[in-house]
């Protein structure tokens, strides 16, 4: 497989479920299936390095693709290869090249110590001696994991088995880490941690991220890329500033005064959200495509002494629902 070759590389990717109808209170009826399409003709194509958010509501059929790009799931139809394999047939080479961290489940070993996990790993993938003393210390170095090596894992806070848990999933140097919700529940210096190390391990490596989540700030920090997935279909797919240009989703101005001021109501292109404190902390909307934060708070300074300010970017929830509803 050449450099340039795609990593991941879907055409016309379909799964479908048979489930049963229970819409109607018939025994008869109960026993008829119907076809739920989870994944429908998806096509997409990604390059070494990319760093991709796959994000949309629950259901969507966000496991599902990564079920068939990992080769758990037969494709109904379609085809896909995942580094340059075809994930079914070849599925224990492919397992050499891909690492995979579920937030809600965990390839560790609960009653051993972390060290023996990934013994037992590296033994898994036939790394040498040198290459698994390598490649552990640089990964306890960067992940700050030193202190709870020997320490079973059903004893770590979530964000220490977080760390083992991508430590894990990383350990053989694959060049596809896909990631599941990787944040969920975390307290955010543990995100923070989590984010940094992985910007690190794709600069130093190359590492293709490939990463679900319901997380705004892990597709800021994180991707270069977004592809949404609604029902099904692909909704979306390129950077995050034209994801809110195409639903027109809004930035919002938050000021804080000198001195108690009234409503900033008026501005060109915004909107007064809220204000606390009699006025001494304000929050305007606007939309960027029609005006900049800059604007926005030379039209401010004109009313009131700004002391501070923070803009806040539209969150994943919003820009979500609003492709959906657009779309329905």
């Amino acid at each position: 497989m050449g450099m340039t070759d795609p990593i991941i590389e879907t055409s016309g990717l379909t799964r479908e479920f048979r489930v049963r109808d229970t819409s109607t209170g018939s025994v008869q009826r109960a026993l008829k299936r119907r076809t739920l399409v989870a994944v429908d003709e998806l096509s997409v194509r990604v390059g070494p390095g990319e760093a991709v958010g796959y994000i949309g509501a629950n259901g969507a059929g966000k496991s599902t693709t990564i079920k068939m790009l990992t080769g758990i799931l037969v494709p109904t139809r379609g085809s896909v290869t995942t580094c340059g394999l075809r994930p079914v047939q070849d599925r224990r080479r492919l397992a050499r090249q891909v690492g995979v961290v579920f937030g809600q489940r965990s390839q560790l070993w609960w009653d051993l110590p972390v060290r023996e996990s990934f013994r037992i790993l590296a033994a898994i993938h036939d790394l040498s001696a040198t290459a698994e003393q390598e490649r552990t210390d640089e990964l306890v170095e960067r992940l700050e994991m030193a202190e709870f090596l020997g320490t079973p894992v059903r004893q770590l806070s979530l964000g220490q088995r977080m760390r083992a848990e991508v430590a894990a999933a990383l350990l053989h140097s694959p060049r596809l880490v896909i990631l599941d919700e990787p944040t969920i529940g975390l307290d955010v210096l543990s995100k923070q941690r989590l984010r940094e190390f992985l910007v690190a391990e794709r600069r130093t490596h190359g590492t293709t991220l490939l990463l679900t989540t319901h997380d705004m700030g892990d597709v800021e920090r994180l991707c270069d890329r977004i592809l949404v997935i609604d029902r099904g279909r692909l909704a979306y797919d390129g950077d995050l500033l034209g994801l809110s240009r195409t639903v027109g989703a809004e930035r919002v101005l938050v000021v804080d005064l000198a001195e108690a001021t009234e409503d900033l109501t008026g501005i060109t292109a915004t909107r007064h959200l809220a204000s606390e404190g009699h006025g001494l902390r304000q929050r305007l909307a606007f939309d960027a495509e029609t005006t900049t934060a800059a604007r926005v708070l030379a039209a401010v300074s004109e009313r009131a002494e700004v002391l501070d300010l923070t803009v806040e970017e539209p969150d994943i929830e919003d820009v979500v629902r609003r492709i959906y509803a657009a779309r329905r």
